[in-house]
């Protein structure tokens, strides 16, 4: 894929913010950029380690979904991005977004805003399983003032595999490279993108493509996500803590790669039947232990109609095990009828709406499975 050398222009999607005259926002490289002022302030969405320090900070993220924020007045600020391929899009005033495809490390001059306020966000919208990626802040050009960025009121925590993660959700057809299928990933417009915009919620997408329960996709070995979910970065070398990290809602889908291939030789278990055992069980305490540290969220399973029927069918009994349990605010969305046309037979975004809309008329109060 192309690396970015020159500039971004895009006119047309920001013309509204100043009607009467037309400004040129481009994002520029400027990767011999010296800060002269510290950083503006940042609200990061999603799990990081911020390495570095106060003055030149190096914020270190691997789980999808993740986002930088800040607020100015002013008509241009610097972004500082870090080590890593990322796809990322840049939005100002939640306008559309300006894409920047494996843009190289270091600083890039957003300008040509009309004067006045502006929140700007720069999301991570592809999957990085491969190693973090960083980002190193905002700064001020001369005349710039920051302002506070606040949190939104809502929060919402996904939790899942590739379905959650987008997986190829933009691409034209089913077979795609590897390459293609990093390409097409868009997290932003997948499930918790959706679902976030519609309620005007921060959010974290905790999800692995290829991972499960209790077994990962074809068996293959690596940790399964209840392993790797404690951890900031995927080399579990921290555990997560955020006090701030309250939400209200919590939207699960897990299943599928324990139950879309037949077992293998060699594998722990011995039976399908052992493998639902194991699954359910493990599923249960699972959810359990999101209850403990999150006493007052409403929960929501989903699943497709995959893998004939079993991946619904074993989703349902966690669900019917957890209120056997005394579990009362959860809900269960079972999803048919899907295109999957997305790379690999996986969810494309006209999927990923179907899922939404159904998460959401649960949330609304609709009558859940």
């Amino acid at each position: 894929m192309k690396i970015l050398a020159a500039a971004v222009v895009l006119v047309s999607a920001l013309t509204s913010l100043a009607p009467a005259v037309a400004r040129e926002v481009r994002i520029v490289p400027r990767l011999d950029f010296r800060p002269a002022a510290p950083p503006l302030p940042i609200r990061v969405g999603g799990r990081a380690i911020q390495r570095g320090t106060a003055t030149a900070p190096d914020y270190q993220r691997q789980w999808p979904g993740s986002y930088f924020e800040t607020a100015f007045k002013g008509t241009a600020i610097y972004l500082k991005i870090g080590a890593g391929d990322v796809i990322l899009h840049v939005l100002v005033d939640d306008h559309p977004p300006m894409p920047l495809v494996k843009p190289r490390e270091g600083a890039y001059l957003l300008d040509g805003l009309p004067s006045g306020p502006h929140r700007v966000r720069v999301e991570v919208v592809t999957e990085g399983q491969a190693g973090p990626s960083g980002f190193g802040g905002f700064y001020p050009v001369p005349g710039t003032k920051a302002m506070p960025v606040r949190a939104r009121a809502r929060q919402i925590e996904f939790i899942g595999d590739s379905h959650t993660v987008g997986y190829g959700n933009t691409s034209p057809g089913r077979q795609c490279t590897t390459d293609q299928v990093w390409a097409t990933t868009d997290t932003s417009q997948g499930i918790a993108g959706l679902i976030a915009r519609r309620y005007g919620a921060d959010y974290q997408v905790n999800a692995i493509s290829g991972r499960g329960v209790v077994r990962n996709y074809g068996g293959f070995a690596a940790d399964t996500l209840p392993m790797a979910y404690p951890f900031v970065l995927f080399d579990k070398a921290q555990l997560y803590s955020d006090a701030g990290w309250r939400p209200q809602l919590i939207v699960i889908a897990l299943g599928t790669n324990d139950f879309s291939t037949p077992l293998k030789p060699g594998e722990k278990w011995a039976t399908r039947d052992a493998l639902h055992a194991d699954f359910e069980a493990s599923y249960v305490r699972f959810v359990q232990d999101l209850r403990r540290r999150n006493p007052r969220a409403q929960f929501v399973l989903w699943a497709t109609d995959l893998a004939g029927g079993e991946i619904d069918a074993e989703v349902r009994k966690v669900v019917d095990k957890l209120r056997a349990a005394g579990e009362r605010r959860i809900g269960y969305v079972a999803v048919r009828g899907l295109g999957m046309t997305g790379c690999d037979w996986h969810p494309s975004t006209a999927d990923d709406r179907t899922i939404a809309d159904a998460i959401i008329k649960v949330i609304d109060g609709g009558r859940a499975d």
